[in-house]
Order: structure tokens, then sequence, then C-alpha cells
């Protein structure tokens, strides 16, 4: 019951915070960026929408963890990454399996196939 009595605050303090936090990014952007980037200062309001576009751009949205939910935990070769997450353990695997020597043909040919110079290894 008291729930329900409060849920009309939630809105409330979003807003507010997000008003907050424009005179933050704001005062930070003005006080840093213009001397160090060359770049105008911003009004309240640009700064209110620098931080709805970044939220929409990097946001969450109440996700945990950020991202998609289907890129899983791709590090650890867990299921939900397209492709199933097992790739980058497979990829691990096959090096630690490889030779000194695989390992130094292998580092050579991908500096030859993205156009730099090869490693006198």
């Amino acid at each position: 019951m008291k729930r329900r009595r409060f849920a009309f605050l939630f809105p409330m303090f979003a807003l507010l915070a997000a008003l907050l936090l424009g005179a933050v990014v704001k005062w930070l952007w003005n006080a840093i960026l213009p001397q160090l980037l060359n770049v105008n200062p911003i009004t309240y309001w640009q700064s209110v929408g620098l931080l709805v576009l970044s939220r929409i751009l990097f946001g969450n949205f109440g996700r945990p963890g950020g991202g998609p939910p289907r890129w899983g935990n791709w590090e650890n070769g867990k299921p939900g990454m397209p492709g199933g997450g097992q790739r980058f353990g497979q990829w691990r695997n096959k090096w630690r399996e490889m030779t000194p020597e695989e390992r130094t043909r292998f580092k050579q040919e991908m500096r030859r196939r993205c156009g730099k110079p090869p490693e006198n290894i």
C-alpha cells in the first residue's frame, strides 16, 4: 500500500535528478572543454539535451550491465552472444595449443594482413 502512495514521487525525483545533472554537465563542460579543446560554452538546456542524447546512445535503459541483453558474457565464452558466445573461448584454446613458432607465424601474418610492417621476432 505504501508503494502506491509514493509511486508518483519517482517520476518527479527522476526529473529533478536530470535537471540537477544538467547543471553539473554545463558547469563541467564550460569549466574544462572551452580551454582544453577550443569549443564553445553550452547553455543549460544544451547540457540537458546532451544528457538525453548520451542516455539514448550509451545508456542501458534499466538493463543491468549495459548493452543489449543478447551480448551476454563473451569474455568467458558464455552463451548469449550471437554465435553462441563460444568463439572467444575457442580462439583462446587454439592460441594456448599453438607452439611458439606457430604463434610467431600467426602474428606476422596478422601484421601483414593489417598493413603493418612485420616485427623481427
